[in-house]
């Protein structure tokens, strides 16, 4: 599953333009993102240049709080228990699913 802080039309566009396969729960408000650690704000020379490439983030997350999670990548076991945790503050590193896979199969059979 995705985390999102979007409200639910950009999600359901976001789902409809990629034909994501899985569900994305909506994060309002980072709340979800902010328990974990995850959220930063964005300083006002990068809202200006969000704002120019036409990335509202108040419309699309219904409020202006200018904040963003960092991508991350939970595996967590049917006890609840985090087995693998990759995070960057950097939106363009993304851990290799590969690894993912890896700690999903470490976990064992259902």
């Amino acid at each position: 599953m995705a985390v999102s802080p979007m409200v639910e039309r950009f999600v359901r566009q976001i789902v409809r333009k990629h034909q994501l396969t899985f569900p994305v729960l909506m994060d309002r408000g980072n709340a979800v993102a902010a328990r974990f650690g995850l959220v930063h704000t964005l300083p006002d020379y990068l809202k200006e240049l969000y704002l120019s490439f036409g990335n509202d983030l108040p419309k699309f997350n219904g409020d202006d709080s200018w904040t963003l999670p960092m991508p991350a990548r939970f595996v967590v076991d049917r006890e609840g228990i985090i087995r693998s945790a990759d995070v960057s503050p950097d939106y363009t590193v993304r851990s290799e699913p590969a690894k993912a896979v890896m700690a999903v199969k470490a976990i064992g059979p259902e």
